[in-house]
């Protein structure tokens, strides 16, 4: 019944999407603009391309985006058993902020559609990285020194994105556009292709959830009942990289969201991962969709990236789960 319910409120959300923006439309427009001819009035014409090139494909976005990170944010914290863990731990950001500055520094790249696939391997190679790191030595294997490698990665190539970016002005203008995590602007000829990697990534996530379970019980619990730890993590680690590196190569890098929609789904479902992971993905679907409706509606007639409305939301967030969890040790 909760599942059902979410599906309800994001369908609700989505129509919502169709309708809101700079030009206000009743749903009997947005009906017309996406199922009428092409020898329509100048008038449909011109709601026609409003819906089918701007609203809808922003709104499948959003959508896409919103379960990937979700069910990705959910992931990673089953995977490295931190409760504080997000997507960007495995410098899955800062691996496609690199490669967004490095693409435009080297090839003169002005097209977000053009760069977007730089994006999505910068994110890849920096997960295979940290996940290459976390595997070797002493403490291969371990949560603590995956998110420590992670940590790392991250802090370098911020640096050499701030450094690129600051001797190469193309580079800079077009880190702070795609920094901005924003739904707008993308075609639905970049959407699929990205959607393809995020149901790879959500096959791979089903595959793995009742081995995330026992892996919660602690790794020698997990080996007695017969887990293959490595296989299990490895498994998750790529489908988590698949799902935050397709969604942070459309949208930019979004923070938070599968911080939170983790958490919301852990209190309404409890630690199964067979039921909180579902619950995470259509919580981060709606989240992003309501919060890019508000940056449409708070600065009318301009808009709020909806990557800013999330962090506006997901820093008091974080910040209640840390006074919360002093607030119980004391």
């Amino acid at each position: 019944m909760g599942l059902c319910a979410l599906v309800v409120v994001l369908l609700v959300a989505g129509a919502l999407s169709m309708v809101v923006g700079a030009r206000a439309l009743s749903p009997r427009e947005v009906w017309h603009g996406l199922f009428a001819g092409a020898d329509a009035d100048q008038r449909v014409t011109e709601i026609r391309l409003i819906v089918r090139t701007v609203r809808a494909p922003r709104t499948v976005l959003a959508i896409v985006a919103g379960v990937a990170l979700g069910v990705g944010g959910a992931l990673v914290q089953g995977c490295t058993r931190n409760p504080i863990a997000d997507t960007g731990l495995l410098g899955v950001n800062s691996g496609a902020s690199f490669a967004v500055v490095s693409a435009v520094s080297l090839f003169g790249l002005a097209n977000p559609f053009q760069y977007v696939w730089f994006a999505f391997l910068g994110a890849a190679v920096a997960g295979v990285v940290v996940f290459g790191l976390a595997s070797i030595g002493r403490g291969a294997g371990n949560p603590l020194t995956l998110a420590l490698a992670g940590q790392g990665i991250a802090v370098f190539l911020a640096a050499m994105t701030t450094a690129i970016a600051l001797s190469d002005k193309a580079s800079l203008n077009a880190l702070r556009f795609w920094n901005a995590g924003s739904v707008a602007g993308v075609r639905f000829d970049v959407i699929w292709p990205v959607s393809a990697f995020i149901v790879a990534g959500l096959v791979l996530t089903a595959i793995t959830l009742p081995s995330i379970n026992l892996l919660n019980l602690g790794d020698d619990v997990a080996r007695g009942l017969g887990v293959n730890i490595a296989l299990s993590r490895t498994i998750g680690i790529i489908a988590i990289t698949l799902l935050a590196g397709a969604a942070t190569a459309a949208c930019g890098p979004i923070a938070f969201l599968g911080l939170m929609v983790a958490h919301v789904a852990r209190y309404l479902t409890g630690p199964d991962y067979r039921w909180l992971v579902p619950y995470a993905g259509l919580l981060g679907a709606v989240v992003l969709l309501v919060c890019d409706i508000v940056g449409r509606v708070v600065v009318r007639p301009g808009e709020l990236d909806a990557g800013i409305v999330v962090a506006l939301l997901g820093a008091p967030f974080f910040a209640a789960l840390v006074w919360r969890g002093k607030f119980r040790d004391a």
